[in-house]
C-alpha cells in the first residue's frame, strides 16, 4: 500500500503519523500554529518523513477542526437563507432553551442565529408533506431574492423550501436561478433531504457557512503537499467514523464538524476489547464515546456549541446539525485548561485554554497563566524533558502555580494537586453524560485511555465508575492521527419518505447517489452496503434507527426499550432511509497499530512525583513503555508523545500488541 500519512490538527498539537508499506510507524507531535494550520501540518509532514522520499506516499488522511472552529467563532461565510413564502422567520426566531446559568439570568439575551433576519428572503411555492405541489414556483420571486442577495454582496446562498424532501424539484430550480446572481448555492435536498425543516434549514446553513472555507483550505492544502512532493490523494475524516475524499469535504463540509475526535474513537475501537468507553483527552478539551460490540455509538443529529450536556446534545443550544456523527461529550478540560480562582474564591479549571499560543506557562513561550500541564509537572508526572519538541520549564510551572497556592492560601503542592483533581472531576463528567445519564453501567467497560494528557489522568477517572481496567494503546500520544489510517472510504445517503410505496426503490436511489458520491461502480470489490431505518410508534414525533430487514419491528422494539427502559409493542411507521456504503482500505487488525521506529527502552530511572495516598512526595520508578514487563504503582510510564501515570493499587503490565493495561480494585 506504500507509505501512508495521518494528520490530526488540534487545539494545542498538531499531531502526524507516518506508516511504512511493512506498518514501521513513526509520529511527530508539534504545536499547532492557529493562524494558519498549514504551516504547523507541513513542518510535521517534514519532520515525520526524514529521509523517505515524498512521492512514495500513497494515501493523505486528515482530521481538522476548521469547520468546528468556523462555527464557533464565526467566521464561516456569510449566508443567505432562502425558504418558501410564510416561513422567512424560521431561523431569526430559532429555539433556545435556557440551561445552566441561563436559567436564572433576568437579562438573559438568545444567541445570535445562524443567518441574521435581513438576510432570510422567501420565494413563492409551496409543497405538501406527500410531494404534491400545492403552490407552482415563481421564478421572478426567486430572480428578485437573487439579486437582493448579490446587492448586499453575499457569496453563499442555502436553500431550504418546505417539504423538499418529498420532491426536490422546486430547489433544484431556485438553485439554477440564483446561480445567475450567487457564486455558491447549497440546498437541502442534497445534503439531508430529511424531514423537520428546523433541523434540516440549519444543517444546509452551516454547509454553505463552511463550505467555502473548506474547499479554500484544501485546495491549499493539495497545493502545499504537491509543493513538497507528495500527489496522493488527500482523504478527510467525517463525523460518523468513516473517510472521504477531499472533493466530496468541501461539497459537504458539515459532515467534518466532528472530524478529529471521530478519529481518536476509531482508534480505540481497534484495541480488540468489545465493550470501551473512549477517553481522549488533549491540551484543550477531553471527549468521551461509548463503544459497544466494537462498533461506537452514532448520532444523526448534534448541535455546534451546544450547552448543557457537554457539547452537543442538549436540544434548544447551539445549532443543530443532521448529520451521522460519533456520539459524542465533551468537555473543556485539556493539558492546557488555566487554573482560577473565582470571586468567591472557588478554584476552577478551564474551560478557557491556554492553547499553543502562547500555551502553559512551562512552555516559556510568553504564558504565564497556570494550567493543568503546570500542576502535573509540579505534582512529578511530567518531567522537563516530557515533550520531544521543546524541554518544559520546572520554574515557570511552580511560578504559575504559586499564584494559585497564594490565592488559597495553601502550599504550592496542594495547589497542584487540587487542579489534577478538580479536571479529573470535569472528564468524569463527560464519562457519566455518556454512561450513567444514558442508564448504562460502566463497570463492565475497558477505559481506552488516549492524547497527550489522558494516560496521567485515565486511572484516577475510571476509579470514579469502578472501572477497573484501563488500555493506554501503542502511540497513544497521537492516537487520533494514527486512527485516520484506519478510516475506510464512505458516505451516507438518507432520505425521509412517509408510507413509501416500494422501500427497494428508496434504497436502490439512495445507493446510486452513494456510488456517485465515491465515484465506484455497482459491485465493486469489497463493496459494502448498510441499510437501516428510521422507525417510530404511529403518533410519536421521534424516532430510533434500526438495521432494515423482516424484522424491522421486533429491532424497533428492542431499541426502544434499551433506550427508554420501557418494553412497547404497537404500531410502527418508517419515517426515514438510510444507506451507507463503503470501500475497505485495508484496515488493520485490532489492537495492531503498526511497529514503532526507535529504541527498544532504557533502563529505569526514579524522580519524585506527589501521591496523597502515600502522604505527598514519594520517590516513583519512571519506564519507557518497553521496559514495563509488570509493576505495581505509583509508577510513570514515559512514551515520547505521552505519560502514564500508575496511581497507587495500580498495576501495569505490557500486552504483545505494545498497549499497556492497567489494572485496579475499581475504585480510588
Amino acid at each position: 500500500m506504500g507509505y501512508q500519512l495521518g494528520v490530526d490538527v488540534g487545539g494545542t498539537f498538531t499531531d502526524v503519523v507516518l506508516r511504512a508499506p511493512h506498518g514501521e510507524v513513526s509520529a511527530v507531535k508539534c504545536l499547532s500554529t492557529p493562524d494558519d494550520p498549514l504551516l504547523g501540518i507541513m513542518s510535521g509532514i517534514a519532520q515525520a518523513l526524514g529521509d523517505v522520499t515524498p512521492s512514495l506516499i500513497t494515501r493523505v488522511v486528515h482530521a481538522t477542526t476548521l469547520a468546528t472552529n468556523a462555527v464557533l467563532e464565526r467566521t464561516g461565510a456569510r449566508v443567505a437563507f432562502v425558504t418558501t413564502k410564510g416561513f422567512r422567520s424560521l431561523i431569526p426566531l430559532g429555539r433556545y432553551a435556557r440551561v445552566e446559568e441561563d436559567r436564572y439570568d433576568l437579562r438573559f439575551t438568545p444567541p445570535v442565529p445562524p443567518v441574521a433576519a435581513e438576510d432570510c428572503f422567501e420565494v413563492d411555492e409551496r409543497v405538501g408533506a406527500d410531494g404534491s405541489v400545492l403552490v407552482p414556483l415563481c421564478p421572478e420571486s426567486v430572480r428578485r431574492a437573487g439579486r437582493e442577495i448579490a446587492a448586499r454582496g453575499i457569496t453563499s446562498a442555502a436553500v431550504c423550501l418546505l417539504h423538499s424532501y418529498a420532491d426536490p424539484s422546486h430547489e433544484r430550480q431556485v438553485a439554477d436561478l440564483l446561480r445567475e446572481f450567487v457564486p455558491s448555492v447549497v440546498i437541502s435536498s442534497e445534503v439531508w433531504p430529511e424531514l423537520r425543516e428546523y433541523e434540516r434549514a440549519t444543517t444546509t446553513i452551516m454547509s454553505g457557512y463552511v463550505g467555502p472555507l473548506m474547499a479554500s483550505y484544501l485546495t491549499r492544502f493539495q497545493d502545499e503537499l504537491r509543493s513538497f512532493g507528495i500527489t496522493a490523494p488527500v482523504h478527510v475524516m467525517e463525523s460518523g467514523g468513516g473517510v472521504m475524499s477531499a472533493v466530496q469535504a468541501a461539497r459537504r463540509a458539515v459532515a467534518t464538524i466532528e472530524s478529529g475526535p471521530a478519529a481518536g474513537v476509531l482508534a480505540a475501537s481497534l484495541t480488540g476489547h468489545p465493550d470501551v468507553i473512549s477517553f481522549d483527552m488533549g491540551g484543550t478539551t477531553a471527549k468521551t464515546c461509548v463503544i459497544r460490540n466494537g462498533r461506537p455509538e452514532i448520532t444523526h443529529e448534534f448541535h455546534v456549541g451546544g450547552k448543557g450536556s457537554f457539547g452537543g446534545r442538549r436540544a434548544g443550544t447551539g445549532v443543530p446539525v443532521k448529520t451521522p456523527a460519533i456520539d459524542l461529550a465533551e468537555v473543556g478540560a485539556g493539558g492546557g485548561s488555566i487554573a482560577w480562582v473565582d470571586a468567591a474564591g472557588a478554584l476552577r479549571v478551564g474551560p478557557r485554554s491556554a492553547g499553543s499560543s502562547p500555551g502553559p506557562a512551562c512552555y516559556g513561550l510568553g504564558g504565564s497563566s497556570p494550567t493543568v500541564t503546570d500542576a502535573n509537572l509540579v505534582l512529578g508526572y511530567l518531567s522537563p524533558r516530557s515533550f520531544a519538541a521543546f524541554s518544559l520549564s520546572a520554574e515557570l510551572a511552580e511560578k504559575a502555580v504559586d499564584r494559585v497556592a497564594g490565592a488559597l492560601g495553601v502550599a504550592r503542592e496542594a495547589a497542584a494537586h487540587a487542579v489534577h483533581e478538580i479536571v479529573g472531576a470535569a472528564m468524569g463528567s463527560a464519562v457519566h453524560v455518556v454512561t450513567v445519564q444514558r442508564g448504562i453501567d460502566p463497570r463492565g467497560f475497558v477505559l481506552v485511555a488516549f492524547g497527550g494528557a489522558g494516560p496521567m489522568h485515565a486511572a484516577r477517572v475510571a476509579g470514579r465508575f469502578g472501572i477497573g481496567t484501563v488500555v493506554v494503546p501503542a502511540l497513544c500520544g497521537v492516537a487520533s492521527a494514527a486512527g485516520l489510517l484506519a478510516g475506510e472510504l464512505s458516505t451516507e445517503r438518507v432520505l425521509s419518505a412517509l408510507s413509501a410505496p416500494d422501500p427497494g426503490a428508496v434504497f436502490a436511489a439512495l445507493e446510486a447517489a452513494a456510488l456517485a458520491d465515491l465515484g465506484v461502480a455497482a459491485g465493486a470489490a469489497g463493496l459494502r452496503v448498510e441499510r437501516s431505518v428510521d422507525v417510530r410508534f404511529r403518533g410519536q414525533a421521534h424516532e430510533l434507527t434500526v438495521p432494515w430487514g423482516p424484522s424491522v419491528d421486533s429491532a424497533f422494539f428492542l431499541k426502544y426499550h434499551q433506550v427508554y427502559g420501557i418494553a412497547q409493542e404497537g404500531e410502527i411507521e418508517i419515517v426515514s432511509y438510510r444507506l451507507r456504503l463503503t470501500i475497505p482500505a485495508g484496515r488493520r487488525t485490532a489492537g495492531d497499530p503498526g511497529t514503532r521506529e526507535g529504541p527498544t527502552g532504557r533502563p529505569p530511572r526514579s524522580r519524585l512525583a506527589y501521591f496523597a495516598e502515600c502522604g505527598g512526595y514519594v520517590d516513583v520508578p519512571v519506564l519507557t513503555r518497553a521496559a514495563v514487563g509488570s509493576l505495581r504503582g505509583p509508577a510513570i510510564i514515559e512514551d515520547p508523545e505521552s505519560t502514564i501515570v500508575v496511581p497507587p493499587g495500580w498495576g501495569a503490565a505490557l500486552s504483545p500488541d505494545g498497549s499497556v493495561t492497567l489494572t485496579g480494585e475499581g475504585g480510588a
